[in-house]
């Protein structure tokens, strides 16, 4: 049986929608609910005694970290070697802020947890980051999950839209939350685009390559060419011009 919850969380929504034969959503939907729960104490920015406010401070070191709190450091030390720097956590008032790949790793987990519990089609949307798998089913029809990307002058309006079965999406834009992206080299407002979506495997890295598309625009194509992101792919709107351009797509 389809399943769809909704959770509030990190001042957004959490929504599910699920499928399986066996699939318990008591038990998912509960999980997850905790798990949300857990990553905000250690993640969040706005409690003053988070992990990640404690290491923002000087109270802890990241040695001293859960381990959760230590992959994703580590694995935002990946992403900000793969996009030369165009996003980087440590490189933003206040100290480390990984909130630019939280909440896709947040996804996977959760994606991770539906299928534990019997799901066989999952779409997790976490505030724009989505984690998909087995696609969707369509009267006993498997189809891949179709996302939709807004114009950023008018959020109605798709302007192009993603077919995925297993993976995820993410998309960065200044018209939801407003001019929210800096440029970590300089400390300013991200002028390299005016919304970036990035398609791939790991939920938690497209939420890292669309803010880093937002700081350096097109010049961020360059790393769609990497072999760590053969798998990738990216549709980047443009910040000046009524145009977007695509790569690997």
């Amino acid at each position: 049986m389809r399943q769809r919850h909704t959770i509030d969380a990190w001042g957004t929504k959490l929504y599910f929608d699920c499928e399986g034969a066996g699939f318990d959503s008591v038990a998912a939907f509960g999980e997850i609910t905790s798990f949300v729960g857990l990553v905000d104490d250690l993640f969040s920015t706005y409690k003053p005694d988070s992990v990640v406010s404690q290491l923002r401070d000087g109270r802890m070191q990241i040695g001293d970290a859960p381990a959760d709190v230590i992959e994703v450091a580590n694995l935002c030390a990946v992403a900000r070697d793969l996009t030369d720097g165009a996003f980087d956590p440590w490189a933003v008032p206040g100290g480390f802020d990984p909130s630019g790949y939280v909440k896709g790793w947040a996804a996977d987990k959760c994606a991770d947890i539906a299928q534990e519990h019997g799901a066989q089609h999952v779409q997790i949307n976490f505030a724009g980051d989505l984690a998909l798998r087995g696609g969707f089913n369509d009267g006993g029809v498997i189809k891949p999950w179709s996302i939709g990307i807004s114009n950023p002058d008018n959020t109605k309006e798709v302007v192009h839209v993603v077919e995925v079965f297993d993976g995820a999406i993410a998309t960065s834009g200044d018209y939801e939350r407003g001019a929210h992206i800096h440029d970590p080299h300089t400390g300013m407002i991200a002028i390299g685009a005016r919304s970036a979506s990035v398609i791939g495997p790991d939920a938690g890295l497209c939420d890292a390559l669309a803010t880093a598309l937002m700081v350096a625009g097109k010049d961020g194509a360059k790393w769609f060419g990497l072999p760590e992101l053969a798998s990738y792919s990216a549709w980047v709107v443009n910040r000046n011009e009524n145009t977007a351009w695509s790569v690997n797509d």
